[in-house]
């Protein structure tokens, strides 16, 4: 796309955004995250030059090497994968904003020794698995406010904001709103909790209204 095409097309994403927002409430926010897995430091600068600033990789060392290659910007960087233990120290040499994807005791406890040799804290979300599918990581529903609770106590270098979660792998919106609206129903139960964190390309809107305040869109945004 030309650079007037793409700030078009992000355009109606953001009144997509929008119309779902004012579905869910006239006082709602919604922060967007470019998912920026497939694309390469040039496509990231281009969608940051039109306005996008939180931009979010699944791979540590792509998140090491595009936020190295990009350091003049002030890009709020955040970690949308599961992390690998052994990936702890490289994902905190780049300092993100956010860790998205808390999904056992036992990573939430090795994020803890880290940081407090390292004498850092860590922003992060602890991922529910709503839908109950073995394809997903995360805790299920009736779990998480017991484990939310437990790292919060044991893990304080570890500051949580929320939740997140991805909706159900189904072609049924029914489905995929139970899921959604699960994760909506935990949120609201977690002390100070901010960031209800579900929603991607394909089902950003339905998340919006069943109460997303934070969305995750790649694809839809780096069309060619």
């Amino acid at each position: 796309m030309t650079p007037l095409e793409q700030k078009l097309h992000f355009d109606r994403i953001i009144e997509r955004v929008e119309k779902a927002r004012l579905r869910m409430n006239d006082h709602h926010i919604v922060k967007i995250v470019a998912a920026s897995k497939y694309v390469d430091a040039e496509a990231i600068k281009s969608l940051y030059t039109i306005g996008q600033r939180a931009f979010g990789e699944n791979k540590v060392q792509d998140l090491v090497t595009k936020s190295e290659t990009l350091d003049e910007l002030p890009i709020e960087w955040h970690f949308i994968g599961t992390l690998q233990k052994n990936k702890i120290n490289h994902l905190l040499s780049v300092r993100p904003h956010l860790l998205h994807s808390i999904d056992s005791l036992e990573l939430a406890h090795a994020l803890n020794e880290r940081l407090e040799r390292e004498d850092m804290t860590l922003r992060a979300l602890v991922q529910i698995n709503s839908a109950y599918e073995e394809s997903k990581s995360g805790f299920f529903p009736e779990e998480i406010h017991e484990k939310y609770l437990q790292i919060l106590e044991e893990c304080p270098r570890l500051q949580l904001q929320g939740v997140m979660s991805i909706g159900a792998h189904t072609d049924e919106p029914t489905i995929v709103r139970k899921s959604f609206e699960t994760t909506r129903r935990i949120f609201e139960t977690l002390p100070k909790a901010t960031v209800c964190s579900m929603g991607m390309s394909g089902d950003f809107e339905l998340a919006i209204e069943c109460g997303s305040n934070m969305v995750r869109l790649g694809s839809i945004l780096f069309r060619k």
